[in-house]
């Protein structure tokens, strides 16, 4: 039995984005078990011990991996983007997950035939507060991503209006000339009568594993994390790679660097000669390097999907603790404490 404050990994409560994570973890072996049902907000990760799992919204997950009352969470990079001014200080996107995608985006009329890009806004939102003597009414839910992706873009005539209903509805209903709003397959800007600008696109955010570089990461913590992301390392290695196997003669040490190079395959065993050559190699690069390995004297290769495949490197691992001792660094540059001199 565990003793102690437990390591929080926040999950979505519901909807499809819980549905997806919960998938995710449980490719890796790691199945999200809620307590007494639905209505519980906590939970447990099935096979492994002092895991608190947190059920939470999305901008709430932020908000704890940003305190640091959460030392996990799977969240869209848009909220993080948006809700933390200075997200990388506080947080370390791990990896993206290939759920939760959509793209936030500045869109305009289609009425607007000549405004295509945000150099064409820009010169529209001159001309019209010279007009009108007012700025241009831009509607959305992400000030601060508008704010610096329009200061970045060298626009400044235009004033923000948050939404709180149905953003790409509010040019149609007099509420603002153009919107930034978050988009799949763009069907409603279209409905709305819309178009996305040719650089327009502020983010192209997805689902990801999040780690709060301000949370406790005491030795118990790095150890859970170390186990969480080497079973997802492991299948997502699983995942998109293949193991092959062949045949061949001549010089293995050369035939081997020239699949390296070539097809991004490395060898597991069989470097040898005589024996089998075993080579991991991408997913979408199989087909091609059978054929060369054919061309190259191999009777038979056999293809073998994995289940997981663990490394005595983890990069997902080694990149949080580097994060985390940077972020501490930081921390104690900018209090170095009492005792410290002046």
């Amino acid at each position: 039995m565990t003793t102690g404050a437990p390591f929080v990994l926040a999950v979505p409560s519901k909807g499809r984005l819980q549905e997806n994570a919960n998938a995710f973890f449980a490719r890796a072996g790691l199945d999200v078990v809620r307590g007494r049902g639905v209505r519980d907000y906590r939970g447990t990760l099935a096979g492994m011990e002092g895991v608190e799992i947190a059920f939470l919204s999305a901008s709430e997950i932020v908000s704890q991996l940003a305190a640091g009352t959460a030392h996990m969470g799977v969240t869209g990079e848009d909220l993080v983007r948006e809700t933390l001014p200075d997200a990388d200080a506080k947080v370390e996107l791990l990896t993206p997950l290939g759920f939760g995608n959509a793209n936030v985006i500045v869109a305009v009329p289609q009425a607007w035939i000549d405004v295509r890009t945000m150099i064409d806004l820009e010169d529209v939102a001159s001309a019209y507060r010279t007009r009108r003597g007012e700025r241009m009414r831009v509607a959305t839910k992400y000030v601060n991503l508008t704010r610096r992706f329009f200061a970045e873009q060298g626009v400044t005539d235009y004033r923000i209006v948050e939404s709180l209903g149905a953003t790409e509805g509010a040019p149609a209903a007099g509420q603002a000339e153009l919107i930034v709003d978050i988009t799949t397959t763009g069907a409603t800007l279209a409905a709305n009568a819309l178009k996305v600008l040719d650089d327009g696109v502020i983010l192209r955010s997805e689902a990801n594993l999040v780690a709060s570089l301000t949370a406790d990461w005491n030795e118990k913590m790095r150890a859970i994390a170390r186990a969480i992301l080497g079973r997802i390392s492991a299948e997502e290695e699983a995942r998109t790679t293949r193991e092959v196997r062949a045949l061949v003669s001549g010089d293995r040490a050369r035939l081997v660097a020239q699949v390296k190079e070539a097809f991004g395959a490395r060898a597991i065993f069989g470097v040898q000669r005589d024996a089998p050559l075993c080579l991991v190699t991408p997913k979408k690069k199989v087909a091609a390097l059978a054929d060369w390995l054919i061309v190259r004297g191999a009777k038979h290769v056999t293809v073998t999907q994995m289940d997981y495949v663990f490394q005595a490197h983890n990069a997902l691992y080694e990149r949080l603790v580097s994060r985390i001792g940077r972020a501490v660094i930081a921390s104690e540059a900018k209090d170095p404490g009492p005792g410290s001199a002046p």
